[in-house]
């Protein structure tokens, strides 16, 4: 008999415990009524719907959808979503029919402000379930908060977006070196991008001819000071136009969602992540074709263009630091995000650049000092995002701002128009390092954000289960959602 208990004791210390595999479940009868099933449903899609088009990544999306038909007792149903589109789709069992709803995303504009009231509507709906005899009136008010927070008006006029962006220009242009002269140049240049663009965009121009119309501006302001330089005496050397083109592409590569694109394959949704990745090559070829378009048809003409070298260092540490800062809020406001937003994505900026001037001071290249600066600022966003109550994205995109190569496609694009065998194979090269130097950040951000996602406050088992709205902060009822009335009510 002890023979066989110590048998036993050793069985169940060696057997495995309970299936952690949540596939090929059957759908078990019961439940709520139709029309509740289509309402949760419904809420379910706009929230998903929502984040995927003001900037959020599709693991979030596709946790908080879940959630949200969770916390009302729909256990068994399915999500899925690709770049364009967000099914959801749920059995009854039994005599039931299945009820299966689609929203298509018609556009993505980031604005950080509504995401961040949509994904805190999102978590407290998921935080706790919604008893059965609350389920019609929670669902009435969440339905009704949401429509309150994407009907309210923006964070910011269109006229701070404007300047914002010019003094993101003029910080770029300090950060790699230039004096006040090339960063009001640079400025009033992206104030006239800005414009541009924004005109175009409301003609309903695509994305594609928006970049290309927004680099030809910037390419264009180079080729006027190449011709208006020597006029009036100006050292090319004092106001190189290659960072007055620098700090326009960055504020155009801002918008790229190549962070998105890397985070979505590695989370498992290469659909999207290929749907992202094939967006960013088209916008990005937009930025070459607008600036080889404009400096080829300058050369033909004549037009003494000189690749003037930049200044031969950076800016020193303590400037550096604060134009990071400043281009990271900038780039906050320009995304509508919330003050308090702003105010840590400046912080993300300054600890990005100097974690970069950090790991440049051990003597590794670019690729692996963005790569590594990026990490940091993935890792600080995700494990302080439950802590500030504010979205992971907002830091983590802010964050990397500073160190995307605007100047380094540039200086890429002007050697191939130069011509010639040396000069384009010393074009490739250039643009082949700012290529690695923007996957670097992409993974570095991503890698970062996994490892801060056990830290966060609520999180259990280690795992990747996070979402940008911030979970683990103090749980409150979604009956608060029945008793209190909408923002739209008060």
């Amino acid at each position: 008999m002890r023979r066989r208990r110590v048998v036993r004791a050793l069985a169940q210390r060696v057997g495995g415990g309970p299936s952690e595999v949540r596939a090929g479940l059957r759908s078990r009868p019961g439940g709520p009524d139709p029309v509740m099933i289509r309402d949760v449903l419904e809420l379910a899609l706009r929230v998903g719907e929502a984040m995927l088009s003001l900037g959020a990544a599709a693991v979030d999306v596709q946790q908080a959808v879940r959630g949200v038909v969770k916390a009302f007792g729909l256990t068994g149903a399915q999500a899925d979503l690709t770049f364009t589109a967000i099914t959801v789709s749920y059995d009854r069992a039994g005599d039931g029919r299945p009820v299966t709803m689609v929203r298509i995303v018609q556009e993505r504009i980031p604005d950080y402000g509504r995401l961040q009231g949509v994904v805190e509507l999102a978590r407290r709906i998921r935080e706790e379930p919604v008893a059965a005899d609350d389920a019609a009136a929670a669902l009435d008010a969440a339905h009704d908060e949401l429509d309150a927070i994407i009907s309210a008006p923006q964070t910011y006029r269109r006229w701070v977006v404007t300047v914002a962006l010019s003094a993101l220009a003029a910080a770029v242009a300090v950060l790699l070196g230039g004096g006040p002269a090339v960063a009001l140049v640079a400025a009033v240049t992206t104030t006239l991008i800005d414009r541009v663009v924004w005109s175009l965009r409301r003609r309903g121009l695509p994305e594609f001819f928006l970049q290309a119309a927004g680099a030809a501006v910037a390419a264009l302001v180079a080729v006027a000071l190449f011709l208006w330089a020597p006029l009036v005496g100006i050292d090319l050397s004092v106001l190189p136009p290659s960072l007055v083109v620098a700090a326009g592409i960055v504020v155009l590569l801002a918008g790229l969602s190549l962070v998105g694109a890397a985070e979505d394959a590695i989370s498992g949704f290469p659909i999207t992540a290929g749907a992202r990745t094939f967006e960013v090559v088209l916008l990005t070829a937009g930025i070459v074709t607008g600036i080889v378009g404009v400096l080829d048809v300058a050369r033909r003409m004549g037009v003494p263009l000189v690749l003037a070298d930049p200044p031969g260092a950076l800016a020193p540490v303590p400037v550096a630091v604060s134009a990071a800062a400043v281009i990271a809020a900038a780039w906050a406001v320009a995304s509508y995000a919330r003050p308090r937003a702003v105010a840590v994505a400046a912080a993300a900026g300054a600890v990005s650049w100097g974690a970069f001037e950090a790991t440049t001071a051990l003597g590794v290249g670019p690729v692996v000092a963005s790569a590594a600066a990026a990490t940091v600022v993935g890792f600080l966003s995700e494990w302080g995002a439950p802590r500030l109550r504010m979205p992971s994205i907002v830091t983590s995109v802010c964050g990397i701002v500073p160190l995307l190569p605007g100047l380094a496609i540039y200086r890429g694009l002007f050697a191939v128009v130069e011509g010639g065998t040396g000069g384009l194979l010393t074009g490739v090269s250039i643009l082949l390092g700012a290529a690695m130097v923007g996957l670097g950040i992409a993974a570095g951000v991503t890698l970062g954000e996994f490892l801060g996602a056990p830290l966060r406050l609520g999180t259990r088992g280690g795992g990747r289960a996070r979402s940008s709205a911030g979970r683990g902060v103090t749980p409150r009822s979604l009956r608060r959602l029945v008793r209190r009335p909408p923002r739209a009510a008060r």
